[in-house]
C-alpha cells in the first residue's frame, strides 16, 4: 500500500509499474510458447499499454486551470525529463528514424545530432527563462514579452501551423502500428490512434499528459532497446552492439560489392508499392556536402529550440533551476535511445542481407523469400515487396524494396525474436507516437483556448467554461489531424522536418530575442513572425515545384532561408520604431535573474 504525497511516492508508483509491465511481457511469452497466435498477441500488446495510459488519464483528471495547462508547476526534474523525453521521441525517432538511416545512409545521421544538440539551445537560451516568465504557453510569453493581441495571435498561428504538421505524423505512425497490429486498413486505423491518444489528455490536460508520458517513456525504451541488445548477440556483434558500429558498417559495404548494386530502371519501379524503398548504400550520399549535413542539423537545433510542446514541458517545473536541470534529464533518456537508432538500421540491414546468417534473404529463390511468414504479414500490409525484375528466380539486391516504417516493426520477426518482441516493439511505437500527439494536441488546443479564447475573446471566462473549450478543441484538431494522416500527402519523417522548420521560421528568433535583446518590440516580434513564417512556407511550395532554390537550401531546410527572414525582419523593424517602454524592459531584466518569483506571478 502506497502511502503519502503521490508526488513523493513517485519512484515507487513507477517502479511497481515497471515491473508489472515486465511481468506482463514474461506472461504474453509463456502464452506464445503455449500456441498464443501472433494477431492475438499484438492485440493484447497494444490494447494493454492503452489502457494503462487512459487510466493514468483518468485519475488525472483536473479541474484546476493551473493543473490542466502546467501540471500545478510540481513535476520533479527527472520525471519531467522523462515526460520530456516521450514526448520528444516521437513516431519519427522511434518508427521512422533508424529507416531514414537504413534507406538514405548516415547523412541522416545529421537529424540525430541537430534534435540532440537542440537541447543545448533550449538549456541555455530559452527554457529557465520562459519558466521564470511563468507563462502557461508560448503565445502566452510572446503575447506579454511583447503586447498586443496581433502578436498573441501571430504565436498561435505560427504553433497551430508547426504543431499540426507535426501531429499528423503522429496519427501516422500510431496508424500503420494499429493497422498491424489489429490487422485493419490504415484509414480507419488512423483513427483508432487518435482515440487512444485523447484518451490520454482530455480529461486531465498537461498533468494527466505527463504521467502518462513518464508511463509511456519506460514501455518505448524498453521496447528498443531489448531487440538491439538481443539481434546483436544473436549475429554475434557483442552484447553491446553500440562499439562494433563502424565493424559492421564496414560489412555491410563488402556485401553490397560483392552482390553488386545495380539501379532499377523506371519500367521496374512502376510495379512497386507506393511509400516503398530499395535497399541502398550504408554510404549513400543524402547529404553530398558538409554544409548539406550542417544545414540539416542546424534547422533540427533551431526547431527543436522553437517547438512549442517542447517548451510547455518546461513550464511545469517547481522553479527555475529545476527547469534547468530538467534538460539535463531529458537530453540523457533521449540519448538512450537516439544512440541506438543506427545501430538498430544497421543490423536490420546485416539481418537482410548477410548470406551468413539464417535470417539472409539475398541470394535465395524469389518464391523461397515469398513464403516466409514475416514477409507475408508485412507484404499484405503494404509494407514489403519483391519482384524477380532480371528473370533468373533468384532475389538479388535491388529487387527487395521496404517501406521506411517497416525498418523497426518488422526486424524482430526478421531476426528470428520471439513474436513477442514484435508485439512489444508494437507497443513501444504506439507509445512514443502516442505521448508526442498529446503534447502536440495539448499544445495546440492550450494556446487557442488560452490566448485566443481567453486572453482576447473572453478574458472574463470562469475556469470550467475555459476548460470545455480546451477539451472540444482537444477533439476538433485531433480528428483533422487523423483525416489528414490517412491522406499519407507525406511520410512521417517528411513531416516531423517540415514541422521543425515552420517552427523556427516564426518562432525562434521572436523568442530568443523576447529574452536576450531588450530593445525588441511589438512591431518588430510581428513583422518577424509573419515574414517568417509566410517566407518559409513559400521556399517550400517553390521548391516542392520544381524550383532550384539556393545556397543549397532545400524543402528540408526552409526553416533556415524563413528564420534569416525573420531575423532580418524582426531587428529592422524593431530599430525604426519606438523601443519597448520602461516596464516591459525592466521585465526582460528580471526574467534573466535564476531566483525569485515568476514574472507573471498570479495573473493567469
Amino acid at each position: 500500500m502506497i502511502k503519502g504525497n503521490f508526488i513523493d511516492n513517485l519512484p515507487k508508483v513507477y517502479g511497481i509499474y515497471t515491473g508489472g509491465f515486465l511481468a506482463f511481457i514474461i506472461i504474453m511469452s509463456i502464452a506464445e510458447q503455449m500456441g498464443m497466435t501472433a494477431k492475438t498477441i499484438g492485440i493484447c500488446f497494444v490494447a494493454f499499454t492503452v489502457a494503462i495510459y487512459a487510466i493514468i488519464g483518468y485519475l488525472s483528471r483536473t479541474a484546476q486551470a493551473d493543473a490542466y495547462y502546467v501540471a500545478g508547476r510540481q513535476v520533479p526534474t527527472v520525471f519531467n525529463g522523462m515526460a520530456t523525453a516521450a514526448d520528444w521521441m516521437s513516431g519519427a525517432s522511434f518508427v521512422a528514424m533508424a529507416g531514414g538511416i537504413y534507406f538514405k545512409g548516415y547523412g541522416y545521421m545529421a537529424l540525430l545530432v541537430g534534435w540532440t544538440g537542440g537541447y543545448v539551445l533550449v538549456a541555455s537560451l530559452l527554457a529557465p527563462y520562459l519558466r521564470k516568465f511563468g507563462c502557461y504557453t508560448v503565445p502566452d510569453f510572446i503575447g506579454t514579452r511583447y503586447g498586443g493581441n496581433l502578436s498573441r495571435f501571430l504565436a498561435v498561428v505560427v504553433l497551430t501551423v508547426a504543431s499540426f504538421t507535426y501531429v499528423t505524423a503522429q496519427i501516422n505512425a500510431t496508424g500503420t502500428i494499429a493497422s498491424v497490429a489489429l490487422d485493419i486498413p490504415f484509414q480507419y486505423a488512423v483513427y483508432v490512434g487518435l482515440v487512444s491518444i485523447l484518451l490520454c489528455s482530455m480529461l486531465g490536460g498537461m498533468r494527466g499528459v505527463t504521467w502518462t508520458q513518464v508511463a509511456q517513456y519506460i514501455v518505448l525504451i524498453i521496447a528498443y532497446l531489448l531487440p538491439v541488445f538481443w539481434i546483436s548477440n544473436k549475429m554475434g556483434a557483442g552484447f553491446f552492439p553500440h562499439f562494433m558500429l563502424a565493424d559492421e558498417v564496414s560489412r555491410i559495404a563488402e556485401l553490397e560489392a560483392q552482390f553488386g548494386f545495380v539501379k532499377n530502371s523506371a519500367e521496374n519501379l512502376k510495379e512497386v508499392p507506393k511509400g516503398l524503398a530499395g535497399i541502398t548504400k550504408a554510404h549513400s550520399a543524402v547529404n553530398a556536402t558538409p554544409w548539406a549535413f550542417i544545414s540539416l542539423a542546424l534547422a533540427m537545433m533551431m526547431g527543436t529550440a522553437s517547438l512549442p510542446h517542447v517548451m510547455m514541458r518546461y513550464f511545469t517545473t517547481p522553479s527555475v533551476k529545476a527547469a534547468r536541470k530538467s534538460v539535463g534529464w531529458s537530453l540523457f533518456f533521449i540519448f538512450l535511445l537516439y544512440s541506438s537508432a543506427p545501430m538498430l538500421a544497421t543490423l536490420s540491414k546485416l539481418s537482410l542481407i548477410d548470406p551468413t546468417l539464417p535470417t539472409g534473404i539475398i541470394g535465395k529463390s524469389i518464391s523461397e523469400v515469398q513464403a516466409i511468414d514475416w514477409y507475408q504479414n508485412w507484404n499484405q500490409a503494404n509494407l514489403m515487396f519483391v519482384s524477380d525484375f532480371n528473370g533468373n528466380g533468384t532475389l538479388e539486391l535491388n529487387e527487395f524494396f521496404m517501406g521506411g516504417k517497416a525498418v523497426v516493426l518488422a526486424t524482430p520477426e526478421i531476426a528470428g525474436l520471439p513474436y513477442v518482441i514484435s508485439g512489444l516493439v508494437a507497443a513501444g511505437g504506439m507509445a512514443a507516437a502516442m505521448s508526442t500527439a498529446d503534447g502536440l494536441i495539448l499544445a495546440i488546443a492550450n494556446a487557442i483556448s488560452h490566448d485566443v479564447y481567453y486572453k482576447i475573446i473572453d478574458p472574463k471566462a470562469e475556469t470550467a467554461k475555459r476548460l470545455v473549450v480546451a477539451r472540444v478543441l482537444l477533439v476538433v484538431i485531433g480528428f483533422a489531424g487523423a483525416t489528414i494522416a490517412a491522406m499519407e500527402i507525406q511520410g512521417i519523417l517528411g513531416s516531423v522536418i517540415w514541422a521543425f522548420d515552420f517552427a523556427m521560421s516564426g518562432l525562434f528568433f521572436p523568442l530568443v530575442l523576447g529574452v536576450w535583446w531588450k530593445r525588441a518590440n511589438r512591431e518588430g516580434a510581428i513583422a518577424g513572425m509573419a515574414l517568417g513564417l509566410i517566407s518559409g512556407a513559400g521556399y517550400l511550395i517553390w521548391v516542392r515545384n520544381g524550383g532550384s532554390g539556393f545556397l543549397g537550401i532545400t524543402q528540408l531546410t526552409f526553416g533556415i532561408f524563413g528564420s534569416a527572414v525573420s531575423l532580418v525582419a524582426m531587428v529592422v523593424v524593431s530599430l525604426m520604431t519606438s523601443a519597448p517602454n520602461a516596464a516591459t524592459q525592466k521585465m526582460v531584466d528580471e526574467v534573466r535573474v535564476p531566483s525569485g518569483k515568476s514574472i507573471l506571478g498570479k495573473q493567469h
